[in-house]
């Protein structure tokens, strides 16, 4: 989960790692270091903290050198101080690395090494590493296969980049398990954990895959497997763009990614909606990629959706409008659960992964115990190129763009879309929707953006319910059927960015054990559109306010009655029934966003957690 760069080249190396730092730093935030080689070694300089910390400590100043390394923190071994923090040096100063990951027998390489003589300064499991490539280059190996037969002792994750002193002119890199790659610029090469800290210097990158290591200089890049055969990797172009990963005015990178939705969702529905025929694209994924034909996708009898957190409720939602629309029976799991029970399948079932990054650990793990049952794989992704897109059968891309803030938004909202489209073609494919039908929900889809749009100009509400409960200590969302999935959704994002407790229910379980914490002190957010079952939500409402409860209702614009029985209300824009979801995780957003910034919380990067989990 933390963030590490390295380049190569003929600028100022200083400058271009706290650059790329900064564009990592919501990978972790715990200490950042870097060290920059010249004629004289390493200069380094390492600090427990943001990157802001690292920045004032060198003063205003630069290391001299056209290569280094840098290293943003999410610690695992090891307190978050400035001795832990990378990158970290062996005995003599000669070798200089920076890890993501966690090496699960650094115990045991710890030990044999101090008995060797080694002597370490940290407490971190990387620290090992650069011990271990000492030791090979002092039994005589050179630097390339030092790493390799560093690597081959090394039982666990790494995203690695390795510089050595005696080495001036290469940049080293490895991965196993964590992402990593390559960006190949104009007589500079960089390595890094994600592509905004490369968007600067270059849109051509290289992905490695596990176990392959890169040898670069500033003209070249070589990309070895750990017995150093060589490999061939291509390149893709990205298509972010420098802009898109900047904040552009606002004053927080999730308060952006928020107003980018209806665009987002917009970009969607064109790239894979063809106007004219009404025809959803993704024969390609089914008829090609998944190598299914029309007689098999209508077969298609079962789906298994594995997920975490954000990304698992967009999961549950897709259960229901898989249930609605294309008449599949659908288990759904946690990624880390899923990989633990036994998978229960039939000839006819499809397994589907949901992620953002592409590079969950628990959720490419998960995909990994699928692809052993021989179970065909389709994936929702974000990230072209990365790892769960590469390994699965097949990839449908959410196309969101890059996504800073570490609390989703916009990617929860695309892949919402992504199901209702996909639930529309099995659906199709399966006979269960006529072209009417099809036509009906496609034109309610293709108006949502501007639905959005019509909800985002005013914070006025937001701001007012988070000014009247910004000092509330709990909360409880309730929501039934289509819009349970937005509850999870809502009050995560309420622990995730204003550190409150909020739990989410459906209300129907309300009566089973959770009325039981309602009271005055209790606030509650309901969301009570105008569908199905608006009317057992108005009686849940009316059970809060009996217990004295505070409420907060997200409700049908033009619903007067609702404001009797609550505290305050939150409009969404009418639409059909089934399409509420897509409206709804919008306030749901913007209330935790305003909560958090009343409480002065660290919006952008919250305590603790990281944007990519890459470790269990």
């Amino acid at each position: 989960m933390c963030g590490i760069i390295g380049y190569i080249g003929n600028k100022n190396a200083t400058q271009v790692i706290l650059d790329g730092l900064k564009k990592l730093e919501y990978r972790g935030y715990d200490s950042a270091g870097i060290a920059v080689l010249n004629g004289n070694g390493f200069s380094v300089c390492k600090e427990k903290g943001k990157i802001s910390q690292l920045i004032e400590s060198l003063n205003g100043g630069t290391f001299e050198g056209n290569s280094g390394i840098g290293h943003t923190r999410w610690a695992t071994h090891g307190e978050p101080n400035k001795t832990n923090a990378h990158p970290h040096l062996d005995c003599t100063s000669s070798v200089a690395i920076a890890h993501n990951g966690i090496i699960e027998n650094h115990h045991d390489l710890r030990e044999k090494l101090s008995l060797k003589g080694h002597t370490f300064k940290s407490d971190t499991d990387s620290e090992v590493i650069t011990h271990l490539i000492e030791d090979y280059k002092g039994q005589g190996f050179d630097l390339l296969k030092s790493i390799r037969l560093a690597l081959k002792d090394l039982q666990g994750t790494y995203a690695l980049v390795i510089m050595d002193r005696d080495y001036p002119k290469k940049l080293f890199a490895a991965r196993n398990g964590s992402p990593l790659i390559i960006g190949l610029g104009n007589n500079e090469n960089l390595v890094a954990s994600d592509i905004p800290a490369l968007l600067k210097y270059t849109r051509k990158v290289l992905v490695l895959d596990d176990y392959q290591i890169v040898e670069a200089s500033s003209d070249e890049v070589n990309v070895f497997d750990l017995e150093g055969t060589p490999k061939h990797n291509d390149f893709i172009t990205v298509d972010w763009s420098l802009k898109e990963a900047q904040k552009g005015g606002f004053p927080h990178f999730m308060l952006k990614e928020i107003y980018e939705q209806p665009l987002v969702l917009k970009k969607i529905f064109d790239h894979y909606v063809d106007k004219k025929t009404l025809k959803i694209k993704f024969d390609e994924v089914f008829l090609g990629s998944l190598n299914l034909s029309s007689r098999k996708i209508k077969n298609i009898n079962k789906i298994i959706i594995q997920a975490c957190g954000t990304s698992f409720h967009a999961g549950l939602l897709a259960k229901y409008l898989f249930s609605v629309y294309s008449g599949i029976s659908v288990d759904i799991d946690i990624s880390s659960e899923f990989r633990y029970r036994p998978i229960i399948t039939s000839p006819d079932t499809l397994v589907l992964s949901i992620t953002q990054s592409g590079e969950t650990t628990d959720t490419l793990m998960a995909l990994r115990q699928a692809k052993l049952h021989k179970l065909k794989t389709l994936s929702i992704c974000n990230v072209v190129g990365s790892t769960i897109a590469r390994e699965s059968d097949a990839v449908i891309y959410i196309h969101a763009g890059p996504e800073i803030g570490v609390a989703s938004t916009k990617a929860y909202t695309a892949q919402m879309l992504i199901f209702y489209l996909l639930a529309i073609y099995l659906g199709e494919k399966k006979g269960l929707i006529s072209p009417q039908l099809k036509e009906n929900l496609l034109s309610q889809l293709e108006n949502i953006p501007k639905l959005l749009g019509k909800i985002l100009p005013d914070n006025n509400p937001f701001v007012a319910c988070a000014d009247k409960f910004y000092q509330t200590r709990d909360f409880l969302y309730l929501a039934r059927n289509l819009n349970f999935p937005n509850a999870l959704e809502g009050a995560l994002k309420l622990k995730e960015i204003a550190y409150v407790h909020a739990s989410a229910h459906p209300a129907g379980e309300m009566k089973h054990g959770p009325i039981a914490l309602i009271d005055k002190d209790v606030c509650v957010v309901c969301i009570a559109t105008c569908d199905s079952v608006y009317e057992k939500m108005l009686s849940n409402i009316q059970e809060v306010k009996a217990r004295k409860g505070k409420i907060i209702a997200i409700a049908t614009e033009g619903n007067f009655e609702i404001r009797r029985y609550c505290d305050e209300v939150i409009y969404v824009p009418k639409v059909e029934k089934e399409f509420y979801p897509l409206l709804v995780a919008v306030p749901l957003q913007l209330f935790a966003y305003y909560l958090a910034r009343e409480r002065g919380c660290e919006i952008d990067q919250p305590r603790n957690l990281a944007k990519s989990v890459t470790v269990e």
